[in-house]
């Protein structure tokens, strides 16, 4: 099997991505994850262009992947030796260094305002530096295939000169995003024929017309060996190729299956989706439900035509099994579903029902009057459950809410300025004991951060012998819609919790009241996680 390299670049190119930035701790914590993914490089950054890339290369963490940092070709007028943004990025000592040069004509006129020739002598130098040092020389072909469209001849000669002057990689880059797979397949074609072998040619493409993960496919199958992307597609505009779908491609589909190997194995591809997870939680982004092979509804089968085939066979509609990448399958339930969909369903909760059973029509039935007024269980599998225990009497009754109340004072703060403070009472009823609870909803800088985080934060506060259960739990996002309209509007509210274990759930509340209909929503989140976690009436199930 041939070896493909996989080159990943989330803390450089991902934190151009708008809304993105690591801190130094965090850059660390995802060194470490994608070096236990398995990938071959991990690029740092950019030394010397902003603080924390900075610290990041001032101790940089020891990984097995090779450590590469970013810069830029030598600039004209200077020698390699005498560049101080050079220097800055050989400083960081890196075994591997990635320099970024023009290979297209237009840019090398306009963007820099010199010579063609003068530009290919600065890709030379450059890269020749880089290998007299010691170092592994990768060259970042900016532009390439604009360029090659453009004028062929000056592309490959800029590409060929970094790889004469001792380049391990020329890595060709489809910077706007624009290419498509045909143009891509000609470049690549073209610039090996010309004399690089693929070993030495990586790829480096941008989602701009949503094809950054066919052109990374097209160009190893033209002979590229090198793939790089970003964890969860992240990069400057549209994003760059995304690893976590190319992964589980090149492990698990023909012809890159039986053809290639990489640094990934089996049973890290395993921890594909807990990382993706892991990244989003680091950057506080919701996760993509859609996204390829790790989002939630990768798996999820909602018309009952297909469920009733799953049940069967579950090849008939998954194109590959959802635990080899760390996912599983879901069955939502809706108006749509039939018995098949509520059955599948119910197994894959722990809950053996008989065909024919009576509860499944009542559970059908309600779960069509609940989405008529509003409810939806596409996304909310968790209150689903809650619902579908109770019709079928196995859902213990932990504890029972008395009474709450929720304010929201505005007032001048100790600095004179207008702050918003929520408070939320909660009353609960715990073995026959009830008890108040009050909570703020002050964050960690003194912010408010309204009325529902309040109220969960209340409630979790005193539930007595479930109390330590729910600790864990966290909200992760909270989205609100109005089902229709006039003065007698309908909110509904879904509410995105996850625990400690790593486990993530979703509950919907309804109510002409948000904050009613925010309250159901946690009941249901808490509920189901004791359900989860085996207990009932306080003891282990």
């Amino acid at each position: 099997m041939e070896r493909l390299y996989l080159y990943d670049t989330t803390l450089r190119d991902g934190q151009q991505t708008q809304g993105v930035q690591f801190s130094t701790a965090e850059k660390h914590a995802v060194a470490a994850m994608l070096d236990d993914l398995g990938v071959d490089y991990i690029e740092g950054g950019w030394p010397g262009a902003n603080p924390t890339d900075s610290e990041f290369f001032e101790a940089v963490p020891k990984t097995r992947a090779t450590m590469t940092a970013f810069g830029m070709t030598k600039r004209s007028g200077r020698s390699a030796d005498n560049d101080d943004v050079l220097a800055a990025v050989m400083n960081a000592g890196t075994p591997a260094v990635c320099l970024v040069g023009k290979t297209h004509d237009f840019h090398v006129k306009t963007a820099l305002g010199i010579s063609l020739d003068e530009n290919v002598e600065n890709i030379k130098a450059s890269i020749a530096h880089v290998a007299e040092q010691g170092r592994e020389a990768l060259f970042d072909a900016e532009h390439f295939f604009d360029g090659f469209k453009a004028n062929p001849v000056y592309a490959i000669r800029s590409a060929k000169a970094a790889y004469d002057a001792g380049a391990r990689w020329v890595v060709l880059c489809d910077t706007n995003g624009g290419a498509l797979p045909h143009d891509v397949r000609r470049g690549v074609k073209a610039l090996i024929e010309a004399g690089i072998p693929g070993t030495h040619v990586g790829i480096h493409t941008h989602n701009d017309t949503e094809n950054a993960v066919a052109n990374s496919l097209v160009a190893v199958a033209a002979g590229a060996r090198q793939i790089q992307g970003t964890l969860n597609g992240l990069g400057e505009r549209c994003g760059n190729a995304n690893l976590t779908t190319l992964i589980p491609t090149l492990l698990l589909k023909e012809p890159y299956a039986s053809q290639f190997e990489t640094g990934v194995s089996h049973d890290a591809l395993k921890g594909l989706r807990r990382v993706s997870r892991m990244l989003d939680e680091i950057l506080n982004r919701v996760p993509h439900r859609q996204a390829a092979y790790v989002g939630a509804s990768a798996f999820a089968h909602k018309a009952g035509l297909h469920a009733s085939a799953i049940a069967k066979d579950p090849s008939t509609y998954e194109h590959i099994d959802p635990a080899l990448v760390g996912n599983s399958r879901i069955v939502p339930m809706s108006n749509q579903a039939g018995q098949s969909n509520l059955r599948e369903r119910l197994t894959q909760m722990g809950l053996d029902v008989a065909k024919g059973d009576p509860a499944l029509q009542r559970i059908l039935d309600r779960v069509k009057d609940r989405e008529a007024a509003g409810y939806s269980y596409d996304t909310a599998q968790a209150s689903f459950e809650v619902l579908a225990r109770e019709e079928l009497g196995l859902m213990p009754k932990f504890f029972e809410v008395k009474r709450y109340r929720v304010t929201v004072e505005r007032r001048r703060n100790k600095r004179n300025k207008m702050v918003s403070l929520s408070e939320a009472v909660v009353v609960v009823k715990v073995d026959g004991v009830k008890t108040m609870s009050v909570s703020e909803s002050l964050g960690p800088d003194g912010s408010d951060r309204g009325p529902v985080n309040a109220l969960s934060r209340a409630l979790v506060k005193d539930l007595g012998r479930y109390a330590e259960c729910v600790a864990d739990i966290h909200l992760t996002d909270f989205k609100v819609r109005i089902t229709n309209g006039g003065t007698e509007a309908v909110t509904r509210v879904i509410v995105d919790s996850e625990d400690g274990q790593g486990r993530t759930w979703s509950t919907v509340g309804v109510s002409a009241n948000i904050v009613d209909a925010s309250f159901d929503a946690l009941l249901d989140a808490i509920r189901w996680k004791l359900v989860r976690d085996g207990i009932k009436d306080g003891a282990a199930l």
